[in-house]
């Protein structure tokens, strides 16, 4: 009787834990995130990284060469127009100066005395007291004397502007984007000193891959956002887009104009760039998932896709391969493998299996 008993409480046990296995199962279906499959006009958008830069920067050098004797500026520095930025050695410039200033007194003399003489020999020529050879010889020494005075003034005013040139001054209203020497240092003529930002008006350069390169022309409308101005975005038009591409790549150079200023815009920011293409620019149609949605394995590249279950709010998760397009900073292009209203899964895809049952929300 005793046994009887023991075996009636044994099998009841295990009735009540195959029941608690069956709830447990239920309760532990793995709810997964996803994204769905919309119409290509869902997937246009594709961001590009960039840089801005001033529309009216320009990279200024000196025109002769020496040793730096002052830097008054800093980068940043906001300067008026005439300002200094650097200025050279003027010592052996100003000397120099001083000499085509001598030369040129001479020069002038020595025009003035040929000049005297010509005028003199003509008369004794009218006089029959000079021969024909002193008259053109006293002339010739004249319009020589007369080129080399006009020579030594222009020697005298190139060294002048050699002189103007040892100091390097802002053309118009402008900032320090950049500095690239320092005082006691020695520059030549045409090294950059500095680079200025004049202008509130900005653009951004990308490059952008060839693929995309025939879908944009000149004023297609593109939206911008910066990492040090998280919060404004920033239209723009594309303004120039080059003809070849960058050496060694298939990218093409690209030029977009911000509409609009901020105080914060300056040159050098890191910019995302959003162009909207149609579905042809999107190679047929290409769908843009989340990077960490794809696997790729020896077997090939899929993602996981959640099928309606039985039941509301379950899903069956089926593997499907599928061809990868560009990478971007929107995520990846999926070419092939996917149609409209799938339910790819975007989260948890390494603890999960094919033909696994899931908790799919309503929403994501």
């Amino acid at each position: 009787m005793r046994t009887s008993v023991c075996t009636l409480l044994i099998m009841a046990m295990m009735l009540g834990a195959c029941g608690k296995s069956d709830d447990t199962m239920e309760e532990r279906l793995r709810p997964v995130r996803y994204v769905t499959v919309s119409d290509a006009s869902a997937f246009r958008d594709r961001s590009f990284s960039g840089t801005s830069k001033s529309s009216r920067e320009s990279r200024l050098s000196f025109k002769v060469s020496g040793t730096v004797i002052n830097v008054p500026v800093q980068i940043g520095q906001r300067l008026n127009t005439g300002h200094l930025i650097a200025e050279i050695d003027p010592a052996s410039y100003v000397l120099q100066a001083q000499q085509a200033q001598a030369s040129l007194v001479e020069a002038q003399a020595n025009d003035r005395r040929a000049s005297a003489n010509y005028d003199r020999t003509k008369g004794l020529y009218a006089n029959s007291n000079a021969s024909l050879n002193d008259l053109e010889s006293a002339r010739a020494q004249a319009e020589s004397a007369s080129a080399v005075a006009r020579a030594a003034s222009k020697a005298l005013e190139i060294a002048r502007l050699n002189v103007s040139y040892t100091k390097l001054t802002a053309a118009a209203d402008c900032s320090i984007a950049s500095l690239n020497v320092e005082v006691n240092e020695n520059v030549a003529s045409g090294q950059q000193v500095a680079i200025v930002s004049c202008g509130d008006a900005y653009e951004v350069t990308l490059d952008l891959p060839e693929s995309l390169i025939g879908s944009v022309e000149e004023s297609t409308p593109v939206k911008v956002r910066f990492g040090a101005i998280p919060d404004q975005e920033f239209s723009g038009v594309v303004s120039e887009i080059a003809v070849a591409s960058v050496a060694g790549s298939a990218a093409f150079p690209v030029v977009i104009k911000i509409i609009g200023s901020h105080p914060s815009l300056r040159s050098g920011l890191a910019a995302d760039v959003t162009f909207q293409f149609d579905s042809a620019a999107a190679n047929g149609g290409g769908f843009v998932l989340p990077v960490t949605a794809v696997i790729s394995d020896p077997s090939g590249t899929f993602v996981y896709v959640a099928e309606p279950g039985e039941l509301a709010g379950e899903g069956l998760v089926r593997r499907r391969a599928v061809t990868l397009g560009e990478l971007s900073q929107s995520g990846i292009e999926i070419r092939e493998g996917l149609q409209v209203g799938d339910r790819v899964v975007t989260a948890g895809i390494s603890v999960i299996r094919d033909g696994q049952r899931v908790l799919v929300p309503a929403s994501d």
